[in-house]
């Protein structure tokens, strides 16, 4: 999760190029290179293809999500209250608030690790100095940093040209699979999870989108913008996994050659990224508790998840990332079902009892078919199936 979440664009329309430089940012994102190490036990040809399709599958849903608010002109939030009532939307916008909160703690987490790798002085220090600038952060506002942010996105996407380039000067295709691994992963499980950080961004691609001069035009190359980067985030992490045969990033970046200037890359881009995840959390917070002030919320927030970063091991993010595809998949696919063949386009009731409940059925199949994994992944059959029952259940219940 990166910068594109507290872009706001009230009350005037945006063009097209923003939504690409926009977009683009938001995938250069350490989380993102991450999520690729992961598809190393499958090698790199059939890794990139995991990622391809993942893609592939996560994009459409992120378009036609988008392409909603775009139309509507309504944020992210408003288009879930259309298809699941105005209190049922509410679900998930608490479900949005525990997403923020949990890449929060994960950013903070992943920062204070790398940077232990410069300066050994533990990890759960670190992670103290990572909370304590991003409290900063918040208390000043971002106006204050707004420069050093720029900085900061610039030099990791330039920090992704370098390893892309040693990646490939070095062959890190050559190499078939990463020995710093418990398990062999399958197919399914990679496509997945390449599924799943487009899919992370539904809950708030509306909010850009809504404001967009020319909605499908913006849309697609939102869309376009942000899955050619996402997915190359994805390589190059698979490509160092493989090349470098660990899974820690700071001793890929050492094995690199890249040293301390890479590690403190990394960390003041986990500062300023991970600001904009605790903010956008505050930010969603207050529309469920509207007496809390924003600001305090957001600092409460990041204080919360710098103690977890402390205390709990997250090196592994992968129950993380499905936990965000069995919730974000199949919401998804009944807004499409909702917008585009039923046209449904505004909140009627309270509660939507027939989305919810077909939600819930779509949700419980891709907890079952995480322990059954399909060479497909989860989120194409599971979109599949909840799409038709959200069809036959509000054709045929029709008054």
């Amino acid at each position: 999760m990166d910068s594109a979440q507290t872009t706001h664009q009230t009350g005037s329309q945006t063009t097209s190029s923003h939504y690409a430089l926009l977009w683009a940012g938001a995938a250069v994102s350490i989380a993102e290179i991450l999520t690729g190490t992961y598809l190393a036990p499958l090698g790199w040809e059939r890794g990139l293809l995991a990622i391809v399709i993942g893609h592939m599958i996560g994009g459409v849903l992120f378009f036609l999500v988008g392409y909603i608010g775009a139309t509507q002109r309504k944020s992210a939030m408003e288009t879930v209250k259309g298809s699941f009532g105005f209190q049922g939307g509410m679900l998930f916008a608490l479900l949005n608030v525990v997403q923020l909160v949990g890449w929060t703690a994960i950013m903070i987490y992943d920062g204070a690790l790398a940077v232990n790798g410069i300066w050994a002085i533990g990890q759960a220090a670190w992670c103290g100095v990572i909370g304590a600038l991003i409290v900063l952060w918040l208390w000043m506002g971002n106006r204050f940093f707004g420069k050093i942010n720029a900085l900061a996105v610039a030099g990791l996407f330039m920090l992704t040209l370098i390893l892309s380039f040693k990646l490939f000067k070095l062959g890190a295709g050559d190499v078939a699979a990463t020995k710093d691994v418990a398990a062999a992963m399958s197919f399914g499980a990679a496509v997945e999870l390449a599924v799943i950080m487009p899919l992370s961004w539904l809950p708030l691609v509306s909010d850009y989108t809504r404001n967009a001069q020319k909605p499908l035009q913006a849309t697609l190359v939102s869309t376009v913008s942000y899955g050619v980067m996402s997915a190359w985030m994805y390589a190059i992490g698979l490509g160092m996994a493989l090349y470098t045969q660990t899974s820690d990033f700071a001793q890929m970046l050492l094995q690199l050659g890249l040293g301390v200037t890479g590690l403190l890359l990394i960390v003041l881009a986990t500062v300023t990224t991970t600001f904009l995840d605790a903010y956008s959390a505050g930010v969603s917070g207050v529309s469920l508790w509207q007496k809390l002030p924003e600001k305090g919320l957001a600092i409460g927030i990041t204080l919360i998840c710098t103690i977890a970063a402390m205390l709990f091991p997250m090196d592994d993010i992968t129950e993380f990332l499905y936990f965000l595809g069995s919730v974000f998949a199949p919401m998804a696919a009944i807004q499409i079902v909702d917008f585009f063949i039923l046209k449904n386009t505004g909140i009627k009731q309270r509660f939507n009892v027939k989305n919810l409940i077909v939600w819930a059925i779509g949700f419980c199949l891709y907890r079952y078919w995480l322990a059954h994994p399909l060479d497909i992944g989860n989120t194409l059959p599971v979109i599949i199936v909840t799409m038709l029952l959200c069809f036959l259940v509000n054709v045929f219940t029709k008054k």
